[in-house]
C-alpha cells in the first residue's frame, strides 16, 4: 500500500503561489485500479510525483508499506514502483529496446549486464505494448504514441507491484489505448497489483477504474468506487458542465455525456 498522509506541496515561491496540492489525505491499496480525474492545473500529477518520491511534500509524509518513501533506497523503490511519465524527452539516440531494457537496471547488481531472463523480459512487453517492430529503431525517429508505448513497455519490464500512469493514453490512438488499458487492469486483477493513473477521458476512466479519486484547486473533492463517486453533481462541481450519464451495456460501464 502506498498512502499519502497530509500532505501538500508548492512550487516556486513558498509564499506566494498557490499550492500544487494541499492537505491530501488518501491511499492506494493493492489489486486496484485507481483513476485520479480533474481539471488542468489541479494538482494531479504533482500527487503522482509525490508518490513515486520524485518529488518530496513540504507538509505531511508518504509511505510505502508503511515505511517513509525516504527511508527506501532509489534502487529498492524502483523494484517497486514504476512510473509512466506524461511525457517523454529524448535527445539521444537509444534504441527502444534500450529504453525498456532500463527498467531492468533495478534488478540488476551492480556493474551487472541484463542477462537472458531480462532479455526475454523485454522482448515480451515490447510484444505485449505493440511494439516489437519498434525495438531497433531509435527513439528520436518515433512518433509520439510510438514513445508512449515504449516507455509503458519499460514500466512493465520493471515488474512492479505498483504502476503509476500520468495520462498514459494521451498520444494514443484508439487501438493503443485499449491495449494498454487492458494490460493495467490485466495486471490488477490477475497479479493482484496497484494502478494508479492520472486520466482525462472520463469514458475510459469509469470504463476499467474501480475506484475513482477526483481532484479540484490542489485538493480531493471525492473519492470512493467508480460506481458510487461517478455522479452528476460531483462531475458538475469539478468541471463546471452539466452532463448525463447512462449504462453502456456493450461494455458494462456508465459513460459520460458532456451537455452544452
Amino acid at each position: 500500500m502506498i498512502r499519502a498522509a497530509d500532505v501538500s506541496y508548492t512550487y516556486g515561491d513558498k509564499k506566494a503561489a498557490p499550492p500544487a496540492v494541499k492537505n491530501i489525505t488518501i491511499a492506494f491499496e493493492p489489486g486496484r485500479f485507481y483513476g485520479i480525474i480533474g481539471p488542468n492545473g489541479c494538482g494531479k500529477s504533482t500527487l503522482l510525483d509525490l508518490l513515486c518520491g520524485h518529488t518530496e511534500p513540504e507538509r505531511g509524509s508518504v509511505s510505502f508499506n508503511g515505511r517513509p518513501l525516504s527511508a527506501w533506497g532509489r534502487k529498492a523503490l524502483a523494484r517497486n514502483i514504476a512510473l509512466v511519465p506524461q511525457s517523454v524527452f529524448l535527445n539521444f539516440p537509444y534504441t527502444a529496446r534500450e529504453i525498456v531494457t532500463m527498467g531492468r537496471y533495478p534488478h540488476l547488481s551492480r556493474f551487472a549486464a541484463p542477462g537472458a531472463e531480462d532479455r526475454d523480459i523485454v522482448d515480451s512487453v515490447l510484444a505485449m505494448c505493440g511494439a516489437e517492430n519498434l525495438a531497433d529503431r531509435y527513439m528520436t525517429e518515433l512518433s509520439g504514441g510510438e514513445k508512449q508505448r515504449v516507455v509503458f513497455a519499460r514500466a512493465l519490464a520493471q515488474n512492479t507491484p505498483m504502476l503509476l500512469l500520468d495520462e498514459p493514453c494521451a498520444n494514443l490512438d484508439v487501438r493503443y489505448a485499449l491495449l494498454l488499458m487492458d494490460i493495467a487492469a490485466g495486471k490488477v486483477e490477475k497479479d493482484n497489483r496497484t494502478v494508479v493513473a492520472v486520466m482525462h477521458d472520463i469514458n475510459l476512466a469509469a470504463r476499467y477504474c474501480d475506484h475513482l479519486v477526483f481532484m479540484k484547486s490542489a485538493g480531493i473533492r471525492a473519492a470512493g468506487p467508480t460506481r458510487e463517486v461517478l455522479d452528476r453533481a460531483i462531475l458538475t462541481d469539478i468541471f463546471g458542465v452539466d452532463v448525463k450519464l447512462s449504462r453502456e451495456p456493450a461494455i458494462g460501464a456508465t459513460q459520460v455525456v458532456f451537455l452544452r
